[in-house]
């Protein structure tokens, strides 16, 4: 169960079929939604549609409409500064600004590979190949960060397509991986157990007093297992093939579709990468 605007909703049966994933509505189980609500759902009037039949109930009078750990004040003030944004406009995309951002890392991508391609594989030609890459795939990435929030485009399939072809074709990552991690993150910013950013411990690091507590009473307590994510670095496609293979039987069947895709663009970047390497054989032969 969950509230939201101070209404009761049992989401047992729903979760499992929730677009955003079961575990992000799950974190949500016996509080209070409403913010979180408000910012996932942009067409908010078609998603209470689906919120009719899983009404149970209202909370009494005397029930607060928020969770224990927040301050009543600072959550009003939140709110009123969020309608603020919205009706002076902030929160409207700039469609000019987004094509320039799409056109500008397609053309530094494009300069990578031709700068090797036409150069070889010497050193000044390579480090100016990877300055363009690096820059490419750092512009890529904070791009579909924009288009996962559906904050580019109105409708959400768009934003949901133009992502798949960013992340999934241009950088080699599945987008339903980095959503299904993406949307913990901002469901519970920063929250141990339930925020996937905080899962770098103990193999890297952890913050704070707090945090860092917890972590330790984990490892020598009850669980003594070190739960760690492992953040994969593009090196090679043959790297993110095995990765993908591994994503592909991991995942719900509804998103595998996603890692066939990425690992197609996989095997093409071996290959080209093996086309490079025999073309720079073939000049140093001659």
């Amino acid at each position: 169960w969950l509230v939201i605007d101070r209404k009761v909703y049992d989401v047992s049966k729903f979760s499992k079929h929730h677009p955003g994933g079961s575990r992000v509505i799950s974190h949500y189980a016996g509080q209070d939604a409403t913010d979180a609500f408000v910012a996932f759902h942009n067409d908010k009037s078609l998603v209470k549609k689906y919120l009719k039949c899983l009404l149970i109930g209202e909370l009494a009078p005397d029930q607060p409409s928020f969770e224990s750990n927040k301050k009543k004040s600072l959550l009003e003030d939140f709110r009123e500064l969020r309608c603020t944004i919205e009706k002076m406009g902030l929160l409207r995309p700039n469609y000019i600004f987004f094509l320039l951002i799409f056109l500008h890392f397609l053309v530094l991508d494009a300069a990578s590979w031709l700068t090797v391609w036409y150069f070889g594989i010497s050193l000044v030609p390579f480090l100016v190949g990877i300055a363009f890459f690096t820059v490419a795939q750092i512009q890529m990435g904070w791009f579909q960060h924009d288009l996962g929030h559906c904050s580019v485009f109105r409708k959400p399939k768009w934003n949901r397509f133009l992502q798949i072809v960013v992340i999934n074709v241009l950088k080699g990552l599945p987008a339903s991986w980095w959503n299904h991690l993406h949307n913990q993150h901002h469901a519970k910013p920063n929250c141990f157990r339930k925020d996937p950013d905080l899962n770098m411990h103990p193999l890297l690091f952890s913050l704070g007093k707090t945090l860092s507590m917890e972590v330790s009473m984990e490892i020598s307590g009850e669980a003594k297992l070190l739960k760690t994510e492992i953040y994969r670095v593009r090196v090679s496609g043959l790297q993110l093939a095995h990765y993908n293979v591994f994503s592909y039987f991991s995942l719900e069947k509804r998103r595998r579709s996603s890692c066939l895709t990425i690992i197609s663009i996989s095997i093409s970047s071996v290959t080209v990468h093996i086309l490079l390497c025999n073309q720079e054989e073939k000049v140093v032969g001659k």
